[in-house]
């Protein structure tokens, strides 16, 4: 019996074979029924191939595809972060779809389809697979999986199909949840870019018309000094810039350490202290610039660009936020040459950088005014992010408390 039941059920649960529940799919997409070449993404399941990696990585040709329908389900044997031996997941977005018969597909013959669905997402699963899976046998990226064994494989699962639905149907519900959560957090964070945009390049302004004064031309350098101390063993805490925590410890971010065994030449930098990576992304083309807010103290490559704020000139938390939005690139944009790298970095020479111009209020009263708003948008994202971390954990807390 699982650890949490849902009352009025009693009785030990059964053991199935897949093969009990569950009977191969291995028609072929010979006729070409359909053109939509499917993969399995871990948070949306079974999706279009050419939408989720923006192209197409399936055969022109698949005629010799599996043919999957709507409510069937499909076996990924590629293994990733967070699914050591893979996933299953069921066809909902589309009514069929075509498959590499690298995949086991299979329909189900017995139980309720969606308490199946949630079992799967549960990787209660996992146990079994585990003792027919060779300890790190791969193939081109792809677990040693036998499909007789595979369908052989044991599951502890209610007989009473009632109990199926109410655990399947309360799963479903926290997912919607879930979901809803998810969307808000989309929509405070796309209302965070659009006023972050809109304040830094003077389309919004906060003070009254007759109360505004004129924003000033800043070198970087006048506001800002550059911070080139080094560590000489002051810190054990290599740091990284993440985008969602800003600059974060390394262990915590890459669950290692990237960073040379020996610290002491890195940069050493206070919280309150701010670093510009010079790295690129799709979120930052530019390289981001993020402020040490979680440690008293943190160490950094001498790749990083570090630099203190003088808030006699301009607040800090302004500057936070002002690299916050994209305004501050075209200074950037002007002195690297286009698509020049060095080692994955930017070509941003440092005394360049500290030459770059930006345009900030120097009015005192505008600045904190700004502050205190975007710091109020901010507090809303991050209130909307632990609710939904906390609704994930508590979903991911029943998944292996309801199922053996």
């Amino acid at each position: 019996m699982p650890k949490l039941r849902f009352p009025g059920f009693e009785g030990e649960w059964g053991v199935f074979r897949l093969s009990d529940f569950a009977d191969r799919v291995t028609r072929k997409n010979t006729d070409n029924e359909t053109n939509l070449p499917l993969t399995i993404s871990s948070k949306d399941g079974l999706v279009d191939q050419i939408s989720y990696f923006n192209k197409t990585v399936a055969s022109k040709d698949m005629s010799g595809y599996y043919l999957l329908k709507n409510g069937e389900f499909a076996y990924n044997k590629s293994y990733s972060v967070g699914y050591d031996f893979g996933s299953i997941k069921r066809l909902d977005r589309y009514p069929m779809g075509a498959l590499s018969t690298l995949y086991i597909c299979f329909m189900l013959k017995k139980h309720y389809s969606d308490f199946i669905k949630v079992y799967f997402d549960s990787l209660k699963w996992y146990k079994e697979i585990y003792k027919i899976s060779a300890e790190g046998a791969r193939n081109h990226g792809l677990l040693n999986m036998p499909t007789d064994e595979f369908f052989n494989t044991k599951h502890n699962l209610p007989e009473n199909v009632q109990e199926q639905r109410k655990i399947a149907d309360f799963i479903n519900l926290l997912n919607r949840r879930i979901e809803t959560q998810q969307l808000l957090l989309e929509t405070i964070k796309k209302y965070k870019r659009g006023v972050f945009e809109a304040i830094f390049s003077q389309r919004l302004r906060l003070v009254p018309k007759e109360e505004q004064k004129s924003w000033k031309a800043f070198k970087l350098s006048d506001f800002t000094t550059r911070i080139t101390r080094k560590n000489s063993g002051t810190t054990d805490i290599p740091l990284t810039i993440s985008a969602q925590y800003g600059l974060i410890d390394q262990r915590n971010f890459f669950s290692k350490v990237v960073a040379s065994t020996d610290m002491g030449g890195y940069y050493l930098l206070h919280n309150g202290e701010y670093a510009y990576n010079r790295s690129t992304s799709n979120d930052y083309p530019f390289g981001s610039i993020k402020r040490l807010e979680l440690y008293d103290k943190g160490a950094v490559s001498t790749l990083y660009l570090c630099f203190s704020i003088n808030e006699n000139v301009v607040m800090s938390d302004l500057a936070k936020w002002y690299f916050e939005s994209s305004q501050w690139y075209q200074g950037v944009n002007e002195i690297c040459a286009e698509g020049a790298r060095n080692h994955g970095l930017l070509n941003v020479p440092n005394d360049g950088f500290f030459s770059t111009i930006h345009i900030l209020p120097s009015d005192t009263e505008e600045q904190a005014r700004i502050v205190m708003f975007l710091s109020r948008i901010h507090y809303k994202l991050v209130q909307a992010q632990k609710e939904l971390e906390k609704l994930i954990c508590l979903r991911n807390g029943l998944l292996q408390q309801l199922f053996i």
